[in-house]
């Protein structure tokens, strides 16, 4: 079955940091794109991050660029984001994808992130 689990979520005060963690089941884990996309309450989907295979190519949302870093270890099929310097605008579910773009065809469940004081 191919799966993907997120953790890591949690709550956290502004200027915090959480590292999020999406493990890869039942596929070539290093022959796919990898992404982080996010839901807050009320609002769309939005684009996060995406890490390409092969070079490992980064790609940020410039919501996040900066703060955020995507990484991916192919040997134990995991995705991370790491997250820093944390605001109350990135409280939302974080959901991580197989594939990039239009190609994504696999999600997670996600894992929720809450940024208060």
């Amino acid at each position: 079955e191919i799966q993907l689990v997120e953790s890591g979520g949690g709550m956290v005060q502004p200027g915090g940091s959480l590292r999020l963690s999406c493990v890869a089941s039942g596929f070539t884990f290093s022959r796919y794109d990898m992404t982080w996309e996010r839901q807050a309450p009320g609002k769309g989907r939005e684009w996060v991050a995406t890490i390409y295979t092969g070079a490992g190519t980064t790609y940020y949302a410039d919501s996040v660029q900066g703060r955020f870093t995507i990484s991916r270890d192919n040997a134990n099929d995991i995705v991370y984001l790491q997250m820093n310097s944390l605001t109350p605008e990135d409280t939302a579910r974080y959901y991580c994808g197989r594939g990039s773009g239009s190609l994504i065809n696999i999600w997670g469940q996600g894992t929720q992130v809450t940024v208060s004081s």
